[in-house]
């Protein structure tokens, strides 16, 4: 499964992550991606949703 959003475009970020005695280890970010049924251009197509997205309503789902 793809860690981006079909619509926003929201994908994995990388960073450092610190310890509270400063240790540094790299990590990453991933949003919460969810696996949906939605109308694309007049069809029920399957496409990857951030829940941002969902719940924003920027997504027609098809049921």
């Amino acid at each position: 499964m793809s860690r981006k959003c079909d619509i926003c475009g929201k994908g994995v970020i990388s960073g450092v992550q610190y310890s509270h005695s400063h240790r540094q280890s790299k990590r990453k970010w991933a949003p919460n991606i969810k696996r949906v049924k939605a109308i694309v251009s007049g069809t029920p197509k399957t496409i990857h949703v951030c829940t941002r997205c969902l719940r924003s309503g920027k997504v027609q789902r098809a049921i």
